[in-house]
């Protein structure tokens, strides 16, 4: 990769645009399972394998196999996951012989693209594991929004290292894309899980008659049997299908994933698991968070999207092996772009957010999960960000104040990535702005799925210098990088 750097300047200050790029690949694919539409469907499909002797099953598998296996971790057992769908969705318990069965879940196995359209709206964070990386250099990982057909959304990640002389290089991720598994062990704190039922309004009476009947902490499998318990004994009382899809639907957009064995975590997807991520996992904000003992655990806030509505979550983890997933509850749990600040502020939890759509807020509180009470930090104030302004990602920490990246929307729906310098104590307190955009569109990035638009979802300071990420009009992902010590001149003075 080159060294060479290209320069604008913004009023005194020079930004330089680093030789990287991210884009769109239509050869790093996963499987999905494949509904053609209705059970009819399926049982037309089932009765035709079944049809075929055991050795046409065989040959016609042995095609499947040889075409696809080496593009997939696992590939029996992707097909048998999906047999096992098939058989289920229309209530067959027949027997089937292994080649049938493997076969079959091949009818409704697809491959899918998850970067063929773009990749963009990058975050960075330091990586968990800095071994072996040479004095004054940085190992970092990163996450991208990956786009693929019907603008489904997934969260990729790639690894790389800043080196000493402030040069990038990049992992190349592997021959195989592994994909985020669910894990079977999932357990719920019920005082938690109480709370955000009564956060939905759901009726108080039905939740509380299921809720007395579970442990302090409980399975999918537990709470299930307490739903069937209390609907068996006041039928009346559990009649709300309301009430009981209430429950079930928490429990499921709250779960936990884990990377394969063997995995390393620029070769794994997060897609959408849930039924409130179905169009989308937009917009990961990683940070990395300092709790009080000097431990660190990486958070990241994200937007979940079901094609009508948009849904506030973020995903937790020590190491990115195993990743738990949670919705954000609370009267302030609007909208997008919520980012957490890397510590607590004045011992609570602290989040920079556009809960309106159009301006920034900053919001504590005392529990990751819950955010009720929001203060406007800034409105639009600049010609380049009338239309709307938010945050690019989590604040970063430096010996001036708190540096928050924000984006400005300007006229033709341009987006531009500016800067603001907070008070340590009070992020509510604006210590300096730049008046211009540190960064906008260059003619070379104003072309894309969506045009006129750079956007970040998080930078990264290491030594004297501060890493920008960020996404060229929705369509790929470039470097910049700036003297920190002259942009904090320009925002202090």
């Amino acid at each position: 990769m080159g060294r060479a750097f290209s320069k604008t300047t913004t009023g005194r200050l020079k930004v330089e645009r680093l030789p990287i790029r991210f884009v769109g690949d239509e050869k790093w694919v996963i499987s999905r399972s494949f509904n053609p539409g209705g059970e009819t469907r399926v049982r037309h499909v089932l009765r035709r394998v079944r049809r075929l002797s055991g050795d046409e099953a065989r040959a016609v598998l042995g095609d499947v196999l040889s075409r696809f296996e080496h593009r997939h971790h696992n590939m029996e057992e992707i097909l048998e996951e999906n047999c096992d769908k098939a058989l289920s969705a229309v209530g067959d318990s027949n027997r089937l012989s292994r080649s049938h069965r493997l076969l079959l879940g091949s009818y409704f196995t697809m491959e899918y693209s998850i970067a063929s359209a773009a990749l963009f709206n990058p975050s960075i964070v330091v990586h968990p594991d800095q071994s072996q990386v040479p004095p004054g250099g940085k190992r970092f990982i990163m996450s991208l929004r990956a786009t693929g057909e019907g603008h489904v959304s997934s969260i990729v990640f790639r690894t790389g290292l800043i080196h000493p002389d402030h040069s990038i290089t990049v992992d190349p991720p592997g021959a195989v894309t592994h994909r985020a598994k669910l894990s079977p062990d999932r357990v719920y704190d019920k005082q938690l899980f109480w709370r955000k039922l009564n956060d939905m309004a759901i009726k108080k009476v039905a939740v509380d008659f299921v809720m007395h009947r579970l442990p302090k902490q409980f399975t999918m499998e537990q709470l299930e049997h307490a739903i069937d318990g209390a609907r068996s004994d006041d039928p009346i009382l559990l009649q709300s299908e309301e009430t009981i899809d209430g429950m079930l639907w928490l429990a499921r957009e709250n779960y936990q994933l884990r990377l394969p064995d063997g995995a390393a975590i620029s070769d794994v997807v997060i897609f959408p698991q849930s039924e409130n991520e179905s169009m989308g996992l937009e917009d990961l904000r990683l940070v990395a968070f300092e709790e009080d003992d000097g431990t660190t655990k990486y958070y990241g806030t994200y937007t979940a999207f079901n094609g009508y509505r948009i849904l506030p979550q973020f995903m937790e983890s020590d190491d990115f092996r195993r990743i738990s997933i949670h919705t954000i509850n609370g009267a302030c749990a609007q909208n997008k772009g919520m980012a957490l600040f890397p510590r607590r502020v004045n011992g609570h939890y602290c989040m920079c957010s556009r809960i309106d759509g159009e301006n920034l807020y900053i919001m504590y509180s005392d529990m990751l999960q819950f955010w009720e009470t929001a203060e406007v930090l800034r409105t639009p104030k600049h010609p380049w960000e009338f239309m709307q302004l938010g945050n690019c990602g989590s604040p970063l920490e430096t010996e001036a104040g708190w540096l928050l990246l924000t984006h400005g929307v300007g006229p033709m729906r341009t987006y531009c990535i500016g800067v603001m310098l907070l008070e340590r104590d009070d992020p509510l307190s604006v210590i300096g702005h730049l008046d211009e955009p540190l960064i906008m569109p260059t003619e070379s990035e104003r072309e894309g799925y969506v045009p006129n638009v750079v956007y970040t979802c998080g930078a990264m300071i290491h030594q004297d210098r501060l890493y920008i990420p960020y996404a060229m009009s929705d369509t790929a992902t470039g470097f910049a990088m700036v003297e920190l010590d002259k942009l904090l001149d320009r925002l202090v003075g």
